[in-house]
């Protein structure tokens, strides 16, 4: 008795191997933005790190010396605040715009789709339009097969490479990364961390591409939490196109009993993940447009009116108007207003100079002259700001209290840190048990420049 052709399912493989997809070459109005979106996105990614300010990177995290350079503006670990308020405007704003416009970001900002559209580029320059890349891999290995081929993967490795170092930039100064490329002396860490990045380039835009979206990236997982009945999002108009099917020409589509659509599959073509839209929304879906130029060539060829597939809402849709102003979209507009607001008004008030009071633990106090108090503090004076400063201490809280140490102003220059050794006296009568009392530093050429610190002067208890 000979086996049943059906297979069971354990001869099923658990894994489907991934099947390539050869994204179609379109031209069109969302072509051209996403192109803009990336030469100008890329432009800022690998220029930014040239661009000086202050005599320093513009742009840079320095984090062997805790000092993050941001357009004129040094954050230090104890701003670490500010750093946190931006992580968290970034992800709101993420948040706000996918309630209103879906997954534009997606389609036109994610680094993913940036640098993949950049690789896909290079692929078809060196290999062709889409036909002749799908006839060269299922073809055999002959020397213009080879040729392209490594040609292809040489600019790859090359703008890759660039990439991880462009990465590395942020981090090292990109002059002195030049010059330690140059001589061979990179340290171990940003050797390793140009390797990393230009792999992961490599990886995640030349081969993974449409997987790290459909299998990898986190958003598409939960969009749909911000996505509501007015949220922009590519859709194909079910009435209009169906049934599709192809037509005789000179004959009205309605008249063959057809719709639009002449399943032509070209929207499934230049789609960069390889859905069908006609099947609705998928979270596969990066809302790029690619589906949209395409249908709408086939529509002006046929002389109908664009938008079979189209950006709309699911309001839209029904018949309703758009709204908005919505509640998911006041609060995440509330909310970045108010951080925004908060941002801005703290770094415009924030004071460059950071004081920190340590009293002495190894002695309570020491008594000079026997009618005298005296104790000793550790100060350490961190200059914010982009010029040097001497400052001068004042202590208050008793009467009679003085700075016997230092006498006179100490100089901290930018973006320094001053360890200052403090000695306060008091009169012994006045001293007495465990007084609060301030210390205040000054910068003298910048009378605005103040931090006042409280801690406590500890004298005999009888």
């Amino acid at each position: 008795m000979s086996a049943s052709p059906q297979s069971t399912p354990g001869d099923l493989p658990f894994y489907e191997a991934a099947r390539k997809i050869y994204p179609r070459e379109i031209d069109g109005r969302f072509s051209s933005l996403r192109k803009a979106a990336v030469v100008a996105l890329l432009g800022l990614f690998y220029g930014l790190p040239w661009l000086s300010l202050d005599s320093h990177q513009a742009l840079l995290f320095d984090l062997p010396a805790r000092k993050f350079h941001i357009f004129g503006l040094t954050l230090w670990p104890q701003d670490f605040l500010y750093l946190a308020i931006l992580l968290i405007l970034a992800a709101l704003t993420l948040f706000f715009f996918t309630a209103l416009a879906g997954r534009l970001w997606c389609g036109y900002a994610c680094p993913q789709t940036v640098w993949t559209e950049l690789f896909t580029w290079i692929e078809q320059w060196t290999e062709g339009t889409r036909g002749k890349r799908m006839k060269l891999d299922r073809g055999p290995w002959t020397l213009e097969k080879v040729f392209r081929k490594t040609l292809k993967q040489v600019l790859w490795i090359g703008l890759a490479t660039y990439t991880g170092y462009t990465f590395v930039a942020y981090f090292v100064p990109i002059r002195q990364l030049s010059d330690q490329l140059w001589h061979l002396s990179l340290g171990p860490a940003a050797t390793f961390w140009l390797f990393l990045y230009s792999l992961a380039t490599y990886g995640n835009a030349g081969f993974l591409r449409e997987q790290v979206c459909k299998y990898m990236c986190p958003y598409a997982r939960f969009q749909s939490a911000m996505f509501d009945r007015s949220t922009l999002i590519i859709a194909y108009d079910q009435q209009r196109g169906e049934p599709r099917g192809a037509r005789r020409r000179g004959v009205a589509a309605r008249a063959q009993g057809l719709g639009d659509c002449v399943d032509c599959t070209l929207c499934v073509q230049v789609c960069p993940t390889g859905i069908d839209i006609r099947k609705g929304l998928q979270y596969e879906c990066i809302a790029c447009g690619a589906c949209i130029d395409a249908c709408d060539q086939v529509m002006d060829r046929l002389g109908s009116s664009r938008g079979l597939i189209r950006y709309t809402t699911e309001d839209t849709e029904r018949g309703f108007a758009v709204r908005i102003v919505r509640p998911r979209t006041m609060v995440y507009a509330a909310l970045l207003l108010g951080l925004s607001g908060y941002l801005a008004y703290s770094l415009t008030t924030r004071m460059p100079l950071i004081v920190d009071v340590i009293r002495d633990r190894n002695a309570l106090y020491r008594e000079v002259q026997g009618t005298q108090i005296e104790n000793t503090y550790a100060l350490k004076v961190i200059n914010l700001d982009h010029g040097a400063h001497a400052y001068q201490l004042t202590a208050s809280g008793i009467d009679g209290l003085r700075v016997a140490e230092p006498a006179e102003a100490f100089q901290t220059p930018a973006g320094s840190v001053s360890n200052v050794v403090v000695r306060l006296r008091a009169p012994a009568d006045r001293a007495t048990g465990v007084r609060r009392i301030t210390i205040a530093v000054e910068a003298i050429d910048q009378r605005s420049i103040h931090v006042t610190e409280n801690t406590r002067f500890i004298g005999p208890t009888s």
